[in-house]
């Protein structure tokens, strides 16, 4: 399972100091929170910020976007070269345009769902995405606990995606204490914030919690 490091969690402060010393067998991407306070209530990172954390580490960006009208903010992503530029389908009413935009950049196109939405509202466009991220909290909020419904969405959603080659992304709540029954479940990439930095370490919290996946791929 791949850890994507959500870095809102961290001390920003200390980012220019923190990220080049991030190993790249403990956490696969950086998830950059993009957030416009109109889609969400919160401001967070923009380009100007993200061309920073870009220029710290090797590590390839995760970035999503928690932002109303998104087609007006992907193209500024584009010459950082991410892993992932991630949308969510309740924002805009051009997601297929949005979508083939964005791989013609040569960039995966990532689709996110509140917690709320169902995931039949993407199955139009399966097609054409790489990635599904799916929200166990509701957007927006730093610090929430993964919502109860989270496994039984997670089970829908990989069904929905079966027939595609699209990874599954979860964003909310992750920590040591449902890794294993996310990794039983098909998870390929778990955002993880406190889960993460909690310890102090992050090379090796993420350790921990690959370890934790991999045990429990192993068994089930």
């Amino acid at each position: 399972m791949k850890i994507s490091a959500s870095i809102l969690a961290a001390k920003l402060t200390g980012l220019s100091e923190e990220l080049p010393t991030y190993k790249q067998e403990n956490i696969d991407l950086i998830h950059i929170d993009v957030m416009d306070g109109n889609f969400v209530p919160q401001i967070s990172f923009g380009e100007a910020f993200t061309k920073e954390v870009k220029s710290h580490t090797q590590i390839p960006l995760d970035v999503h976007l928690m932002v109303s009208n998104p087609e007006l903010h992907v193209p500024k992503y584009f010459d950082l070269n991410p892993y992932c530029i991630t949308f969510h389908i309740e924002t805009t009413n051009f997601s297929v345009r949005l979508a083939e935009e964005i791989r013609k950049a040569g960039i995966k196109v990532g689709v996110s769902l509140n917690p709320q939405t169902p995931p039949e509202s993407i199955s139009q466009i399966l097609p054409y995405l790489d990635l599904v991220l799916l929200m166990t909290v509701d957007p927006g909020f730093y610090g929430q606990s993964f919502v109860k419904s989270g496994f039984e969405k997670i089970a829908a959603v990989r069904k929905l995606t079966k027939p595609y080659n699209i990874e599954l992304e979860v964003d909310g709540g992750v920590n040591e204490s449902n890794m294993e029954e996310l990794a039983k479940l098909g998870v390929d990439i778990t955002v993880v914030g406190s889960g993460l930095y909690k310890t102090g370490d992050p090379n090796a919290q993420g350790k921990k919690l690959k370890e934790l996946a991999a045990s429990a791929r192993t068994r089930s």
